[in-house]
């Protein structure tokens, strides 16, 4: 288990947090935990504003996985969270001989991805992947988990230790002073769990989670 920044080649954006801090309402918040159309295609104060594919989001980091984790030609991939499928079509491409499946809780988003991953991707809940133990060699989780309450938050990582026979990777909603835990309070709309990282890797620990982690922070 080691902490380690897989997502340091995706394109860092700035942030409106005070905008969204001073507008956004519980409603707003209600409506993005249903992760539909409001969520992926809607107002920018439930959601995306627009959740569309673009090369440059997600090719670079599908490379620094492969990379990192030394992945081979016929490697098999698990997204839990995968939204669209961006990440895995265009893990498609970079390793054309792999096996992938994703799985989120949106209808919606599934319905939306791209026509050649669609097939290896179905609803369901991280909290009980339906993959039999070891399936995978890389179960990779990006801002998805911590939607969850803590005690599914739990069962979910342990979900994704049971389905990997070699690497798992998380990240997590996160703060490691009072200042990210202020921002992250202004721009949360979907996390139902967030912690102080020192409690991240606390309940890690607590639930036998042995992969690699980092964190979703406001800055």
């Amino acid at each position: 288990m080691a902490e380690v920044n897989l997502l340091d080649r995706y394109p860092r954006v700035k942030r409106p947090v005070e905008e969204r801090g001073q507008c956004i309402t519980e409603q707003h918040r209600g409506v993005a935990r249903h992760f539909g159309k409001e969520y992926f295609d809607g107002d920018r104060l439930t959601g995306y504003g627009g959740y569309r594919y673009h090369p440059k989001f997600w090719q670079a980091t599908v490379r620094r996985f492969a990379e990192f984790y030394d992945l081979a030609e016929d490697c098999s991939v698990l997204d839990v969270g995968c939204a669209k499928g961006f990440m895995l079509y265009d893990f498609q491409a970079f390793l054309p001989q792999a096996t992938f499946a994703g799985i989120d809780i949106s209808p919606y988003a599934i319905a939306h991805s791209p026509a050649s991953i669609r097939p290896f991707l179905c609803v369901g809940n991280a909290k009980a992947l339906p993959f039999p133990d070891r399936s995978f060699d890389l179960v990779i989780s990006i801002n998805t988990v911590h939607n969850l309450p803590i005690e599914e938050c739990k069962r979910a990582l342990q979900e994704i230790q049971r389905v990997s026979k070699h690497h798992a990777f998380v990240t997590m909603d996160a703060w490691r002073n009072d200042r990210e835990r202020e921002q992250l309070m202004k721009w949360n709309l979907t996390a139902l769990t967030y912690l102080h990282v020192e409690e991240w890797i606390a309940l890690f620990n607590e639930i036998g989670y042995g992969g690699d982690y980092y964190w979703f922070l406001v800055d």
